[in-house]
């Protein structure tokens, strides 16, 4: 068994915290485990802990079609959450369940070694690039951090309740493309 496979499995067996007590499912990570591109959102939400996946519903479809205006898909990235278990009601995870959760996260990120990580919203934006990140004055802009460039969208479910933010996503989605025309040499686009 790989790295990859025995770090997942650890997680799917993972009872460092109470949420391991309320999940249906742990949702470890979708996609390519070898990508230059990785997407993190915060935490699962009750589709997600249904099904197993990280942004399925009305946001992961959203997500669907912000990867497709450049050019990618789920296949050509990964996209996984800091948090792998659903906090009960979508509350916001407890840093106990941070802490519990970081070492698969910071493994995930050793064995994968991206070259850009996108942040999806501004709790994960605060755990990955600083914790005093503002999504609404910083989003699109790139970030450097042990060598690898980060930068943050607005969550796809914040872009469902405000669409006023989709003109500023598109500019931020396509700057996203041109970095990684930069920097990522095994990450085809489609146009």
């Amino acid at each position: 068994m790989g790295e990859w496979e025995a770090l997942r499995d650890r997680c799917l067996q993972c009872r460092a915290c109470g949420l391991c007590e309320t999940r249906t499912n742990v949702v470890f990570g979708v996609g390519d485990p070898a990508a230059e591109v990785l997407f993190v959102g915060e935490a699962p939400g009750e589709r997600e802990d249904a099904l197993g996946e990280p942004f399925v519903g009305k946001a992961g479809a959203l997500l669907d079609d912000m990867l497709a205006m450049i050019g990618l898909d789920r296949s050509r990235i990964y996209i996984t959450n800091s948090i792998k278990c659903r906090p009960p009601q979508n509350r916001d995870p407890l840093n106990t369940e941070k802490e519990a959760c970081a070492p698969f996260l910071q493994r995930q990120l050793e064995l994968m070694q991206p070259k850009i990580i996108v942040c999806l919203g501004r709790i994960s934006a605060m755990e990955m690039i600083k914790s005093d990140f503002k999504i609404t004055q910083e989003h699109g802009q790139f970030f450097e951090k042990n060598g690898v460039l980060m930068t943050a969208l607005y969550h796809p479910a914040a872009l469902l309740r405000d669409t006023d933010k989709k003109p500023d996503t598109f500019v931020d989605l396509k700057r996203l493309q041109a970095k990684i025309r930069q920097v990522c040499t095994r990450t085809k686009l489609d146009f």
